[in-house]
Formats: structure tokens, C-alpha cells, sequence
């Protein structure tokens, strides 16, 4: 008998670009909780061939302050979305079949940077998948365990936001550590 091999193969490069900001750029105003708190629209090139839906996660590892981080904050997860589909602008209705799962606030849809100290890392992550993921209301953790074994494809954006100082308040809305959700970030 003959070992097994492990078939499963590195994520293919997915293109991920914001109209709203350039990579590691400054997030505007107006997509964080500071501002309107609309979500900053995404896009992404082809998906390979094989793509059963397209999930996405907006992750915050720097709660609750960047020079001493301790926890990843969700700010964002969509799954079920079509294979042809290339963009999402979260603050419109999602395409049929899509879902969005539940942020670190335990809301369903986006919920913008808020950070109470230092310039904090969005990473805007969007994954092609073998598998048709549609989750209403799924969980950072188990978004992850959700699609291990299942990318295809893979590509990120990240942007940046500092809140202005008179914002910076942890009691108002802020990033804080969310319960029980670690800092796993392997997928």
C-alpha cells in the first residue's frame, strides 16, 4: 500500500483591488464607523475554473492596539456569492444565494474600522471556492473551518485607518476584543 499524498493544492493569486483606497492605504472616513459607515466597495479579477462560490472576510488583527495586539476582529463576511460575480459593494443587496454572515459586533453586514488607539490593518480577503458556501449568520472561526481545504483561489487588499483623536472611544462603538475568538488566522 502505497502513502497518501496530499493532493491539495496552493491557492491560485486572486487579484483584489478598492476603488476606495490603493494597497496599504488609508481607509477614507466615510467607510468606517468614525464616518457613514458604508462599506468600501471591492473587486476581483477571474476565478479559476472549478469556483463554486466566492466568500469574503474583513479582518482587523491589530484589536486592541497594533504595538500589543491580542485578538482578530471580523468586520465583514459574505459567503454564497456566485462564481461570476467580481465585485461587491456591501452597503447594496447582496446577489441571490449570498449571505452575510455575523461581524465580531454579532450584526449582519459591515461594521467600518473604529479603532480606539493607533493606525490599525484591514485585510479585505476574498477566497474562490470548490464548494458552495452560503452561511447566514456565520462566525469568524467558523468561516475558517468553513473553507479550509475548499480555496482555490485567494487574494487580499489591505487599507489602514487611524480614528481622528476626538473619535477614539472604546465606549462609543470601538473595536474591542471579541469573546472567545482568537487570533487564528490559518486557512
Amino acid at each position: 500500500m502505497q502513502p497518501q499524498t496530499d493532493t491539495h493544492k496552493t491557492p491560485q493569486a486572486l487579484r483584489v483591488e478598492s476603488p476606495a483606497f490603493g494597497a496599504n492605504g488609508s481607509i477614507p472616513l466615510q467607510y468606517t464607523a468614525d464616518g457613514e459607515n458604508t462599506a468600501p466597495e471591492l473587486t476581483w479579477g477571474s476565478v479559476p475554473e472549478g469556483t463554486k462560490s466566492i466568500a469574503i472576510i474583513v479582518e482587523d488583527p491589530d484589536v486592541p492596539d497594533p504595538n500589543h495586539p491580542i485578538s482578530t476582529f471580523a468586520h465583514l463576511i459574505v459567503t454564497g456569492l456566485p462564481p461570476e460575480t467580481r465585485r461587491l459593494d456591501a452597503s447594496e443587496e447582496l446577489p441571490a444565494g449570498a449571505a452575510f454572515g455575523s461581524n465580531d459586533r454579532g450584526e449582519r453586514g459591515w461594521f467600518g474600522p473604529k479603532p480606539p488607539i493607533g493606525r490599525h490593518r484591514y485585510f479585505f480577503k476574498v477566497f474562490a471556492l470548490d464548494t458552495h458556501l452560503a452561511a447566514p449568520g456565520i462566525r469568524r472561526l467558523d468561516f475558517i473551518g468553513a473553507i479550509k481545504g475548499h480555496v482555490i483561489a485567494q487574494g487580499e487588499i489591505v487599507g489602514t485607518y487611524e480614528s481622528p483623536p476626538d473619535r477614539r472611544s472604546a465606549e462609543h462603538g470601538g473595536e474591542r476584543r471579541p469573546r472567545s475568538h482568537g487570533r487564528d488566522t490559518n486557512w
